[in-house]
């Protein structure tokens, strides 16, 4: 009799348990934490530019929460940018919980948010993850005299496939440019890093190092600020430090010419 009874008092938990079963994989979002691009993109459409944009360009917040915390403070303290633009890497390992806490912080915002996706927004279900909360991987938008290219350049995620970066669709972009408008690339990896499919990097730079419009490539990933013509073709490339460094640029853009400041907001 005793044995029947406990058999009995476990069959009554079993299902009990199972209501409480988390699994850090599902896609649970709120309606408004889906399509924050094209709702970001819809603000920005909004505003006037003047002669003279100015964008933040931040990335690599990852674990980082206390100092982008300080990042969205010291923004919304001292500047007014037109928009701010995120370089990837916004989760670390690609679990919904970490879009969500990121995205929270950043709602602080005073301006719009875009971001390209990351590397580490790719591991476990980081893929369908950011598809859902922010879009496609691959997109355009213009905002005054410049057209933005956001592109992903994680290779190594695709096992370097030869598909990504999605050259076609680059060129494609490059020449769908009627206006002739300035052109800023945005990417996560840079195409001299190992994570960058190397049978692919010559193909990207001169693509862009042949088109007159392109001024300016722009990446995370690295961990640490660089500045400079890499390849000396005349395509300058900038890549921004994480949030773990506690940094920044401010990026000020006009018809004839750009600024670049490397900003450190450690108290």
């Amino acid at each position: 009799m005793v044995v029947k009874h406990s058999v009995f008092i476990i069959s009554l938990f079993i299902p009990l348990f199972g209501c409480f079963e988390y699994n850090p994989n599902e896609i649970i979002l709120d309606d408004d934490e889906k399509n924050l691009t094209i709702k970001h993109l819809q603000k920005i459409a909004t505003q006037n530019p003047s002669d003279t944009i100015s964008i933040a360009f931040m990335g690599d917040s990852q674990r980082w929460y206390d100092e982008t915390e300080d990042f969205v403070g010291h923004v919304n303290q001292n500047f007014d940018f037109d928009f701010v633009l995120h370089g990837g890497d916004i989760s670390d390992f690609g679990l919904v919980k970490e879009f969500q806490w990121v995205n929270e912080i950043l709602s602080d915002l005073k301006a719009p948010y875009l971001t390209a996706v990351g590397n580490h927004d790719l591991l476990a279900n980081g893929k369908k993850i950011y598809n859902e909360m922010f879009g496609e991987y691959n997109y355009v938008f213009e905002y005054g005299d410049f057209r933005f290219i956001v592109i992903d350049t994680n290779s190594r995620e695709y096992a370097f496939s030869g598909r990504v970066p999605d050259l076609d669709w680059l060129q494609r972009m490059l020449n769908e440019n009627a206006a002739n408008k300035k052109v800023i690339v945005v990417s996560h990896v840079p195409p001299w890093d190992g994570d960058f499919d190397s049978n692919l990097e010559n193909d990207y730079v001169t693509m862009l190092a042949d088109d007159p419009n392109v001024i300016l490539s722009l990446h995370a990933h690295s961990h640490n600020f660089l500045d400079r013509e890499f390849y000396n073709d005349g395509t300058r490339y900038f890549v921004t430090t994480s949030m773990g460094d506690e940094g920044y640029a401010m990026i000020k853009l006009w018809s004839d010419g750009m600024e670049i400041e490397q900003i450190s907001y450690d108290d």
